[in-house]
């Protein structure tokens, strides 16, 4: 009867999802609190709505930076918020959680994101590696004596594992990822047209018009912000080209990182992976042709996973349910 839940603790994204009922909410993982931080005014999609038009005495915060907990008690207060929203406040509906972190996390980080969800109400909390559940909920078969190669494009951190048998053969992690993406485009229109745009303009700017390789018909966007010389409003026009141009330095080192995962990788297993290709999950999959860049790269054919931003809260909702086979060969860290 106790209700079980798989909750992606994202940079940009917080989700939640029910082992029966699939995703319940996919939320930005933002929040709005006092000054004096003693009190929650929003969370989610209605505190990003407030990012840079709030008074002083309110201020708008992202709680994770990297993929982990930078602020522990604004993170406990946001999962308390779902997770109430889920289960309700009865002590007997708490419920059974599963968690993903990023892979590499140290064992303080770990505890930190464990901790806080049991303060925040679930029963149980576990902990999963972010590769091995965006592998699960993209449907590979991770228990096979099989190479299963994933790339993880989150919004803090970008991963890259082999996973066979239950577990991760070799992986390779950078804190670069959608949030860096949204920086370098901020640093690109402020050198090329002395224009200042916020995070929320950059992102939109990305989404629309954002691109790994050059495309076939060019996209235009028209971004408004302010001039650093005259201090006064201004309206420019960018292109997708531009945008391409402005994400190759952090494109760049995720090439590394899924290359750098392809020189570790057993021979039996690199042949599987050959055969298979990779698959990419994450928000920051969704970029435009980001799967032919990393098929040019590394020869090795990329497509992009069917849902790829729920790939890891599905997953950890199978890993609940599949606990007792997984719970083996995870590191007791996690358990």
């Amino acid at each position: 009867m106790t209700r079980q839940i798989g909750i992606d603790l994202g940079t940009v994204n917080l989700m939640v999802a029910d082992v029966r009922k699939g995703v319940l909410y996919r939320e930005p993982s933002v929040v709005a609190i006092t000054e004096d931080g003693n009190k929650l005014v929003a969370v989610g999609a209605e505190a990003r709505d407030m990012y840079g038009r709030t008074p002083g005495t309110i201020e708008v915060m992202r709680p994770l930076r990297d993929g982990v907990i930078a602020d522990y008690e604004v993170t406990e207060a946001m999962l308390r918020h779902f997770i109430k929203k889920v289960s309700g406040t009865l002590r007997m509906s708490r419920p059974r959680v599963m968690v993903s972190v990023p892979y590499g996390v140290t064992s303080v980080e770990s505890r930190a994101v464990r901790e806080a969800a049991l303060q925040a109400g679930a029963r149980e909390a576990y902990l999963i590696p972010e590769p091995l559940a965006a592998a699960i909920g993209a449907g590979l078969p991770v228990g096979a004596p099989t190479g299963n190669m994933v790339v993880n494009l989150g919004g803090g951190a970008s991963e890259a594992a082999v996973v066979s048998m239950n577990w991760i053969v070799c992986a390779e992690s950078v804190r670069i990822a959608g949030v860096r993406f949204d920086e370098a485009i901020m640093s690109y229109v402020r050198k090329k047209y002395n224009l200042m745009i916020g995070e929320p303009t950059a992102e939109q700017v990305k989404i629309q018009i954002g691109a790994a390789l050059e495309l076939e018909y060019e996209l235009e966007m028209e971004v408004q912000g302010r001039d650093q010389v005259a201090g006064l409003p201004k309206t420019i026009r960018l292109t997708s080209t531009e945008i391409t141009e402005a994400l190759t330095e952090p494109l760049s080192a995720i090439v590394n990182v899924v290359r750098a995962v392809l020189e570790r990788t057993p021979p039996e297993l690199s042949a599987d992976i050959i055969d298979r290709g990779m698959v990419l999950c994450g928000g920051t999959a969704l970029l435009r042709k980001i799967d032919a860049l990393l098929t040019a790269e590394t020869g090795v054919p990329a497509y992009v996973a069917e849902d790829p931003m729920d790939c890891v809260v599905l997953g950890a909702c199978r890993a609940l349910v599949e606990f007792p086979v997984l719970r083996r060969s995870l590191p007791p860290a996690t358990v």
